[in-house]
């Protein structure tokens, strides 16, 4: 007699109690290598992006403190490296100071220079503030211009300050293509492309232009808040499923939690005077609670 074939091992028994693996989420854009997004899936996907984000953020606004189209031009002149929340800190004392362009037109250099220290390059950002100031004196009798071809041609305004400008002072909607901006559109795969001007176009052309200026704002809010350059919070981000990056992050949700910034980690925002919506705490003034920024 030959020798019997060896009996087959059972296979074991799923346990009833184990519940079922669920796998994670593919973002678009990295289920298939054979299969790349198209424009049209992409755009549907951005367009999604932004309706969730409205909802996310619906207090969303520009987190610079300012009363007049002025005071939002000086403060975003200003806001160039370093924090929206280091500028408020700064501007009380410089308004008080310098109300209208003709005083600050008039001002000493030195004494200017020594009121904004504290935002970072106050020698190069107090030239800009005069020339700026004596050009609204001169050529536009003191009034901050509300058109972008007049905006740009002021010392230290380029186009992304003049649609911070023309967008929260004057309704005229803009995209703001700040580091914020440019890193997340870059996540998202909206563009490819490096240059602010040529990413202002592409993000232009995917949504209506009434959308622009609060787009900008939802997506400055996701970045400050979750969508850090370093570490963002992946397993804390309410568009995980629709990100080509997700997973870059951290994407442990309790893990991920403790990155979160301002009001979505419980601490003061930028503002020493927010909207009367905004959910969180005011900013300190400037030395109260270092921590705060």
């Amino acid at each position: 007699m030959g020798e019997q074939p060896p009996e087959k091992a059972p296979r074991p028994r799923k346990k009833a109690s184990e519940p079922p693996q669920k796998a994670a989420p593919t973002p678009p854009g990295k289920a298939s290598a054979k299969k790349p997004e198209s424009r049209l899936a992409m755009v549907r996907r951005a367009r999604r992006i932004n309706r969730e984000l409205a909802e996310v953020y619906p207090y969303a606004h520009p987190e610079l403190d300012f009363r007049n189209p002025f005071e939002l031009l000086v403060a975003t002149v200003l806001s160039a490296q370093t924090t929206d929340l280091r500028v408020n800190q700064t501007t009380p004392a410089l308004f008080a100071a310098y109300p209208t362009p003709e005083d600050m037109a008039a001002a000493v250099p030195e004494e200017l220079e020594e009121m904004i220290r504290p935002t970072g390059f106050f020698r190069a950002k107090a030239k800009s503030l005069l020339g700026l100031a004596q050009a609204l004196r001169d050529d536009f009798g003191g009034e901050v211009p509300g058109r972008l071809e007049d905006l740009v041609k002021l010392p230290g305004v380029g186009r992304k300050t003049a649609n911070v400008v023309l967008g929260n002072a004057f309704g005229v909607p803009g995209l703001t293509v700040d580091t914020h901006f440019q890193r997340l559109v870059q996540r998202w795969k909206w563009t490819a492309q490096k240059e602010p001007e040529k990413i202002e176009a592409e993000i232009a052309a995917i949504f209506p232009r009434s959308e622009w200026t609060m787009l900008s704002h939802r997506i400055i809010f996701h970045g400050r808040r979750i969508c850090h350059a370093r570490r963002p919070a992946c397993g804390a981000c309410p568009i995980a499923p629709l990100c080509p990056a997700y997973g870059e992050g951290e994407t442990d949700p309790e893990k991920a939690k403790k990155l979160l910034k301002y009001e979505k980690g419980g601490k003061p925002g930028q503002r020493l005077s927010p909207p009367p919506d905004y959910p969180g705490q005011p900013a300190p003034p400037l030395g109260a609670d270092p921590s705060a920024s």
